[in-house]
């Protein structure tokens, strides 16, 4: 019985041991910018340029409230690229309803420090768009 207790007391100087020695499971949370904008008509609305003091890698639509009587739109990310011409992101038109979206919803992936980004509704424009970048 003593070799019992004692292999169980040895056991949890161990356990201990790791535990405290363990590094956090998570990092922390991304630093992103954040504005609120207008989205255009099935393009760019209002623009804001991929911010340099933030970790965060893409345009995120964290909260979307729409400018008619409906309760949702069709949300798209937009990027000028480097000649000036505005392309849509790969993901297309995304269904968002009014409100804050938790998790974010991801309008680009890995925009670069600087590119000027938008978002486009598809049924009306002039909708507010809460974004993070």
């Amino acid at each position: 019985m003593k070799k019992t207790w004692s292999a169980l007391a040895a056991s949890a100087v161990v356990a201990t041991s790791l535990v405290v020695l363990a590094p956090a499971a998570e990092a922390a949370p991304q630093a992103c910018a954040t504005a609120e904008i207008r989205t255009g008509y099935r393009g760019p609305g209002t623009v804001v340029n991929k911010s340099s003091t933030s970790t965060c890698n893409d345009l995120n639509l964290t909260a979307s409230y729409e400018n008619s009587a409906a309760t949702s739109d069709l949300y798209a990310g937009f990027y000028r690229n480097s000649s000036g011409t505005w392309i849509r992101g790969s993901r297309g038109y995304i269904r968002a309803y009014d409100g804050g979206h938790s998790p974010w919803i991801v309008l680009l992936s890995d925009v670069n420090n600087g590119v000027p980004m938008s978002v486009g509704s598809y049924n009306t424009g002039n909708d507010i768009a809460d974004v993070a970048h």
